[in-house]
């Protein structure tokens, strides 16, 4: 029974220790951060613009689908559609999708694409290298045959003119 919890315990170690949990747990933190500046924007500037040119803050823009929509005793009497929350969540959300495209997605992009392009050059010169060296064998090869002279079947190169300098290539 203590091997099987050493072993679950140390499953779940190797789990929070690898790369991909560890970048999870930052990019979630630094995400809370983020959203806490990008709402502090939309209810600090956005809103009171807003606001400017109509008559209150965003998130104080509503509409009443059952009247009166008032509050007697701290109780709301009505039925109040807040669609001004609703607006401000939706000026957050556009305004973070924004920032995290912007700043982080097509960078990343053309980072990406410049080190795929730069590695497809890379292989490229690669093989033309494996290539051409392949020729140049071929090549040495040939040469070495045509100074040899033609090989027959036993393996035994003839050559014409001479007789003294027959080698085996066996």
């Amino acid at each position: 029974m203590a091997e099987k919890k050493e072993s679950l315990l140390g499953g779940f170690k190797a789990f929070l220790m690898r790369g991909n949990v560890i970048d999870l747990a930052v990019a979630v933190v630094i995400g809370a951060a983020f959203t806490n500046i990008v709402n502090s924007v939309v209810k600090g500037i956005i809103n009171p613009l807003v606001g400017a040119f109509g008559t209150k803050d965003l998130e104080g823009y509503s509409s009443c689908l059952k009247a009166p929509c008032r509050v007697i005793d701290g109780e709301m009497q009505g039925i109040q559609i807040q669609w001004g929350l609703v607006l401000s969540a939706i000026l957050s959300f556009v305004i973070t999708a924004a920032v995290v495209y912007f700043l982080m997605v097509l960078p990343m992009a053309k980072i990406l694409a410049k080190r795929a392009a730069h590695e497809k050059a890379k292989e490229g010169v690669q093989e033309t290298l494996e290539v051409s060296e392949l020729e140049v064998l071929k090549e040495i090869r040939d040469h070495l045959v045509s100074q040899r002279g033609p090989v027959n079947n036993t393996g035994v190169t003839s050559q014409t003119g001479g007789g003294t300098g027959a080698h085996s290539t066996s």
